[in-house]
């Protein structure tokens, strides 16, 4: 967790929903992908997966006030701004990108002692815009095809109109063979933080994204504060149980490759095999 969302807004309502000054989304780094992003980065993508780029909130100076990521951004020129960032966090002292693939997510427990992650969340921390999560629950009673126990996807929205905010956290690594002016040189990744999932939630996977609600988001932006104290307080006021909802989905969502409207749609409940009610804990289709 968290390995996949769906990301289904245009930049200009990410624009007003989450109150951005500079849409930069025409502002490219480098991708790490083989072949072209689909659907393309910036567009609405319902399987939005690691390594891919996605849309992400900053608050930073424009490109060509802080050198594209060579200063830690904290100056008066700092504005809330949209970004497609790399999914798959890139410390700046990795010798390959590739690693970024491990880095998906960063374990709120630990994230300011970890190497990889305890200077981007003192300085670079983002939100993560998305319309919702997937997780795959375990069946405690029914095996697939080749004899494994079965699993049922999940999508997990919020249950109210907030829009919804992941807390993470964003890094820029610099290509050393690359010419420094070229703006392809630098791969700018983000990570997003994971917690302890709550009551109902805990039916689907144990681990759950870390949400930010919106009077946290001012505050998680500020490059400003750099305290791990301070850090550390943020993360546990964002612990808020009860905000989301829950529906099985089709496990067409399994292939990354996949994409579209119907991956959202919930799957009736009489097509269920072995499945745990998130809610009651009743097994169905047994």
């Amino acid at each position: 967790m968290c390995g996949r969302y769906a990301a289904t807004a245009n930049p200009d309502e990410l624009v007003e929903a989450y109150e951005v000054v500079v849409d930069a989304t025409h502002e490219r780094s480098r991708s790490l992908l083989k072949n072209p992003q689909q659907p393309p980065a910036g567009t609405p993508d319902q399987n939005m997966a690691p390594t891919k780029q996605a849309p992400v909130v900053l608050t930073r100076a424009p490109r060509g006030g802080d050198t594209d990521g060579r200063e830690d951004g904290a100056t008066a020129e700092a504005v809330r701004q949209l970004r497609l960032l790399t999914w798959g966090l890139v410390p700046s002292w990795a010798t390959d990108p590739s690693v970024g693939n491990r880095m998906a997510n960063a374990r709120s427990e630990t994230v300011l002692d970890k190497p990889a992650f305890a200077r981007a969340a003192s300085r670079r921390r983002c939100l993560v815009p998305i319309t919702g999560w997937y997780e795959w629950q375990v069946s405690p009673v029914a095996l697939d095809a080749k004899g494994k126990p079965r699993k049922q996807p999940f999508f997990i929205s919020r249950a109210d109109d907030v829009p919804l905010a992941l807390a993470g956290l964003y890094e820029f690594w610099k290509d050393p063979s690359a010419p420094a002016e070229d703006p392809l040189s630098w791969v700018v990744s983000f990570t997003i933080l994971t917690t302890d999932a709550e009551p109902g939630l805990d039916r689907i996977h144990d681990r759950q994204p870390l949400a930010l609600d919106p009077d946290l988001w001012e505050d998680w932006l500020d490059p400003g504060t750099t305290s791990p104290d301070a850090v550390r307080s943020m993360i546990d006021a964002a612990q808020v149980p009860g905000r989301f909802q829950t529906w099985a989905v089709s496990t067409a969502v399994n292939s990354s490759r996949s994409t579209g409207p119907h991956l959202l749609d919930p799957v009736p409940r009489d097509q269920l095999v072995g499945a745990v009610d998130p809610v009651t804990g009743e097994v169905v289709g047994v």
